[in-house]
């Protein structure tokens, strides 16, 4: 059995008694950055979260369009996205509600075709067609249920990931190009 090390309802009130304050100050550009790899590789990419400036993200192409399966794909990461949300929210939630989680899996599946990213058809869709996400958690004794079944309502409601891929949301998208 495992009891939060942290009180994420100390390490929240701060925040939650600012944002109460000054509304404004809650919104927040998440902004991450590429384009930095070695341009003479097309197999790879690497990326930057501005959050967290000294990690490097590591992306190649699937082996099933051409890639050397020696980097997750852009799509591992999205899957990997919504697990880790998933997993962080359910811990954080967990923690707050003072449950102990005796143990925690998730497991994040995303259907999709190749023939739509080689270009082999128009009947053949670009990216991910479905998305399933299963998590497993075990809590210590709670008799009724009740406090079990508030923490996954909490956790699936509060998921970041999972709620901006079930509600969908507006995707700009620009690219430029400059002659060298």
């Amino acid at each position: 059995m495992s009891r939060p090390s942290i009180d994420i309802r100390a390490r929240q009130a701060p925040l939650r008694d600012r944002y109460t304050a000054d509304p404004a100050s809650a919104p927040r550009t998440l902004r991450v950055r590429g384009g930095f790899h070695d341009l003479a590789d097309p197999l790879h990419a690497s990326v930057t979260p501005d959050s967290a400036p000294d990690l490097v993200v590591r992306s190649g192409a699937h082996p099933a369009v051409g890639g050397e399966a020696d980097a997750p794909c852009s799509a591992d990461l999205l899957l990997t996205a919504l697990a880790a949300c998933q997993e962080i929210t359910l811990r954080m939630v967990a923690a707050n509600m003072g449950i102990a989680l005796e143990k925690l899996e998730v497991t994040v599946e995303g259907d999709w075709d190749p023939r739509g990213t080689l270009a082999m058809g128009r009947e053949f869709p670009v990216g991910l067609t479905a998305v399933r996400a299963h998590t497993r958690v075990v809590v210590a004794s709670d008799e009724r249920g009740e406090r079990a079944k508030r923490l996954l309502r909490s956790a699936e409601r509060y998921c970041v990931i999972l709620s901006t891929l079930r509600e969908g949301i507006p995707v700009e998208s620009t690219i430029s190009l400059e002659q060298g």
